[in-house]
């Protein structure tokens, strides 16, 4: 492993990214980040639920909505994304297309026909919107979660260098 990638997620004998044990502060700060965190899925979970949607297909609509550049993206782009193997992101597009939530396109201007873009339909879009706009305290959460972390960052750098 990489002294950079080991760095960067700490120490497997509890030590922190400068070598020293981590303190009970940052513990505290760790555990309080991962409830946000688990906050934030749990309550996506049911937001998600209640728009009649599972939490991977509000997942799958934020990815192709979010691909960077452009409105859609390809099932390898969607399988990175959302971190499943590619057959897996095959049967979710699949009911979700079902659902009338996304469509599948091919691109006229490409050379590999089996390249087929994924678009959001209307209704895609309009449940998406619902939920991204109910889910945002939760995103507020988890960046003061994240703030509380940060605080403490430029120290722990300064003992690294």
């Amino acid at each position: 492993m990489a002294t950079g990638a080991k760095r960067a997620r700490g120490q497997p004998d509890g030590t922190n990214v400068a070598g020293a044990a981590l303190s009970q502060r940052e513990f505290e700060q760790l555990a309080s980040f991962r409830h946000a965190l688990r906050l934030f899925a749990r309550n996506t979970e049911l937001e998600a639920r209640r728009v009649g949607l599972t939490p991977q297909q509000y997942q799958l609509l934020l990815a192709i909505k979010g691909f960077p550049g452009r409105e859609w993206a390809n099932i390898s782009e969607l399988a990175e994304r959302l971190q499943i193997r590619h057959n897996a992101v095959i049967g979710l597009v699949n009911r979700a297309e079902e659902r009338g939530l996304v469509v599948r396109r091919q691109d006229a201007d490409r050379a590999d026909r089996r390249v087929v873009q994924i678009h959001l339909t209307p209704e895609g879009e309009r449940v998406l919107q619902v939920l991204a706009s109910a889910l945002h305290d939760e995103r507020l959460r988890v960046r003061a979660a994240i703030e509380a972390l940060e605080q403490d960052m430029p120290a722990a750098e300064a003992q690294i260098q």
